[in-house]
């Protein structure tokens, strides 16, 4: 299973952000939806490697979160409650998230096991997305939004048209924002956590 650990940046000086990311999120289909466990923390399950990744890229792109995801079995059956849930990849997520809040892209992972083989694909993990929210974390909101676009699967003159700019303008945007490496850093990435998730 995969547990993602989500906690607020800066919310002692800042509103709480919960309430919004939880509606920005609930489109996701996880085994257990995010909730809030405490104060301004967030938690949720999946078996789904590309899920994950999607949801924690769009934390990152939100920017107010550090996201922790712990690999590894949970005690079955799940409760109804994300907050109920218990087993080695809730406490690997704690460990995540903990190291998410020092970590440069604010995105950390661990596995539960201590099998080298695991630690080691965790590990690789760990650095894709590490590379690939450090790339994000650069995009200007005009590269998010055009990047926005894309996502929803317009082509890049559709794109263009809608934000009333010149495919030429489109493309600049795209190339600023380093659109082609993130898309290959979000693949390397669910490969990654799909191998270290068997």
């Amino acid at each position: 299973m995969l547990v993602l650990t989500v906690d607020q940046r800066g919310s002692r000086r800042d509103i709480d952000r919960v309430a919004p990311i939880l509606d920005a999120l609930s489109t996701y289909s996880l085994l257990r939806k995010f909730e809030r466990t405490a104060g301004d923390e967030i938690q949720a399950v999946s078996d789904n490697a590309a899920q994950v990744v999607d949801v924690a890229l769009t934390l990152i792109r939100d920017g107010h979160w550090s996201v922790g995801i712990g690999i590894g079995p949970v005690q079955e059956p799940l409760p109804p409650q994300t907050r109920a849930g218990r087993g080695p990849a809730f406490e690997a997520a704690r460990l995540a998230v903990d190291r998410a809040k020092k970590a440069p892209a604010r995105i950390a992972l661990a596995h539960a096991s201590t099998d080298t083989h695991h630690v080691e694909l965790t590990a690789d993990a760990d650095a894709a997305f590490t590379l690939l929210g450090t790339v994000m974390n650069r995009q200007t909101s005009d590269g998010r939004e055009a990047i926005a676009l894309m996502d929803t699967g317009l082509t890049q003159v559709a794109a263009a048209r809608h934000l009333s700019i010149t495919k030429q303008a489109m493309s600049r945007r795209l190339a600023a924002a380093e659109w082609q490496t993130e898309l290959a850093g979000r693949r390397l990435a669910h490969r990654l956590l799909v191998r270290a998730h068997p």
